[in-house]
């Protein structure tokens, strides 16, 4: 008991301190009334269930969605820096932006809002040198999925856009819909033509090369949106049936979006290709959409690791420092309950628009303190 009433105050005074030099100065926070020594002993000493907090978040969520609506779930991972921690077991190479040496961190997170920043995750787990991004995302995906009643769909980014992480929702079985972004030097097939009764039948039909429009089949289907309040004219095309070279038994949908006359206060951007796994179906008008709520996760791994003070310890093993991660999401949506009995402190230096992003508010000022 002593150990959770010291990991509740940890909590406490980590939400509620702007700036720390190392974990025991935690300890000098008001809400914290125990002695220095009480913060790691509370990290020693606590052990929370992942997946019975995971439970209670998905009963929060499905409070406020629909049984028949989707959870709209997104995925991506991040690198937790330790080049000197030599001694540090189980150390891995994360690729973001360069090499970096420590360890990754796979997180799914429910996206709430269609608009705004808030990021709730549902799982944040350390990536072992025995497993991989891709591997960690299906493990946590197919969780989610055997708990939650509404139908889940997930985001993800390029890393993931692949065909291992097609073969990998297949072996496990993942009844999830994903919309992933692919790389646009990617490669798909259509499906083979019909066998001639001779020789082995063939996997794979034509070939579409996404970087040479001369190779690309016609679509399917497409629209336009002649108006659209951020965008302005937009088009989407999409082919049906296609596979990846290495997963041909698995179809995916490919989508491209276009923005074709840029309002004047939108930045050009390139094609967007789009990649849908899943047995439902959502409209074409709609679903591209539903992917530019992927970036919710970018802010609050910022968010961890600048106000949560997340990579702040630098712990002796690979366990100590799962559990002070596991307090990340437990933070994360003690702030989300909280949002409705706070007042936004606005400093005078800061817009309103400064607080549309709800990870940029330092915890100090959300809970009032002076």
């Amino acid at each position: 008991m002593l150990a959770k009433d010291a990991t509740f105050e940890l909590m406490d005074a980590v939400m509620t301190t702007p700036n720390a030099s190392c974990l025991a100065e935690f300890s000098l926070n008001p809400l914290f009334k125990r002695q220095w020594s009480s913060v790691y002993e509370a990290l020693q000493d606590c052990r929370p269930d992942r997946k019975k907090l995971m439970m209670l978040y998905i009963k929060q969520l499905q409070q406020q969605v629909p049984t028949t609506e989707n959870i709209l779930v997104e995925i991506d991972h991040t690198a937790w820096a330790r080049p000197d921690a030599q001694t540090l077991k189980d150390r891995t190479h994360e690729y973001q932006k360069g090499s970096i040496v420590g360890q990754g961190y796979s997180t799914i997170a429910w996206i709430p809002f269609a608009q705004g920043c808030w990021a709730l995750p549902l799982l944040h787990e350390r990536i072992s040198s025995g497993s991989s991004p891709i591997l960690q995302a299906a493990s946590q995906l197919k969780l989610v999925c055997e708990q939650s009643l509404n139908p889940v769909l997930a985001v993800l980014d390029r890393e993931y856009g692949n065909a291992t992480w097609v073969l990998a929702l297949a072996q496990a079985s993942i009844l999830a819909d994903c919309l992933m972004r692919v790389r646009k030097n990617a490669c798909l097939w259509s499906a083979p033509p019909a066998y001639s009764g001779r020789g082995r039948p063939r996997k794979h039909g034509q070939k579409m090369r996404l970087n040479d429009p001369t190779t690309w089949l016609e679509a399917d289907t497409a629209i336009e949106i002649d108006e659209h309040p951020d965008l302005g004219q937009v088009r989407v095309r999409q082919w049906i049936d296609l596979h990846f070279y290495r997963a041909p038994g698995q179809k995916v949908n490919l989508i491209l979006v276009e923005r074709m006359k840029p309002m004047s206060n939108c930045q050009p951007f390139p094609p967007l290709w789009l990649a849908w796994v899943g047995e439902r179906t959502l409209p074409l008008e709609t679903v591209w959409f539903k992917y530019l709520r992927r970036f919710g996760v970018d802010p609050w791994y910022r968010f961890a690791k600048q106000r949560l003070h997340w990579t702040l310890p630098n712990l002796r093993t690979p366990e100590q420092s799962e559990r002070w991660s596991d307090l990340m999401p437990l933070m994360s949506w003690q702030l989300w309950l909280a949002r409705d009995l706070v007042v936004e402190n606005i400093l005078p230096w800061q817009s309103e628009a400064y607080l549309f992003n709800p990870w940029t508010c330092c915890p100090i000022n959300v809970f009032g303190f002076s």
